[in-house]
């Protein structure tokens, strides 16, 4: 039922992600004159995270909005089933939309720029580990928060995402206080734990990264069922 409600939406959204990957890959190089290598890289295994934040915390939030607004929410707490389940359909039907954006945005750019890939065996793990923090986290504030609320904190999370997090450049170029601010928020773990999966021999995350995505992935979606099972 949660994939026929919206099945012609998820082909649209797929689309809209493979745009906007190879948008970060090719049009980001555009702003800096002369990348070099090291740069191309960043914006190589920086597109696959901007994707799962992008599905995560940005439109999948607009769509419980959108399921509060018109009633399906209450709908869905009618059903005599684990509330659990109904949160495994919907990460299952959001994981398969991301595939064909960061499989598309990495041949790209392996393509046009040979930006250094060396993937690891830890690439897939960490995909699903960076996807459940980031659709937990989406999960967890907006059913906490009114569909309002929630359209708000999405749409300046992507605007953060893209402009003020180290997703795409290194974290050293922020304000000291920006750097201790993302090393508690999930999205500059994300990008560690994608990059150094993507190109290991350059890059390295830390166990905090694995630790704080887990604490997030716990909190979003213990969060979301405690909501929906609150009669």
């Amino acid at each position: 039922m949660q994939f026929l409600r919206n099945s012609g939406f998820f082909v649209f959204i797929a689309l809209i992600q493979i745009l906007i990957a190879i948008g970060i890959v090719i049009g980001f190089t555009y702003l800096i004159p002369n990348p070099d290598t090291g740069t191309i890289l960043f914006l190589a295994t920086g597109a696959p995270t901007i994707i799962l934040i992008f599905t995560g915390l940005v439109i999948l939030p607009q769509q419980i909005g959108t399921s509060k607004a018109d009633g399906y929410m209450e709908f869905i707490r009618t059903w005599p089933i684990n509330r659990a389940v109904v949160l495994g359909a919907d990460t299952t039907i959001w994981l398969l939309i991301t595939v064909p954006g960061i499989i598309i945005s990495s041949i790209v750019a392996q393509v046009m720029f040979n930006p250094g890939y060396d993937v690891s065996w830890t690439v897939i793990p960490a995909l699903f580990m960076i996807a459940l923090t980031s659709i937990g986290v989406g999960y967890g504030f907006s059913y906490l928060l009114s569909p309002v609320a929630s359209l708000g904190i999405s749409q300046v999370t992507i605007f953060a995402a893209l402009m003020f997090s180290p997703v795409n450049f290194p974290i050293e170029r922020l304000p000291e206080w920006l750097q201790g601010l993302h090393e508690v928020l999930p999205i500059y773990s994300m990008a560690e734990v994608m990059r150094a999966s993507l190109a290991a021999s350059t890059f390295s995350a830390s166990l905090g990264n694995y630790v704080n995505l887990l604490i997030w992935c716990v909190l979003g979606y213990g969060g979301a069922i405690f909501i929906l099972n609150r009669k």
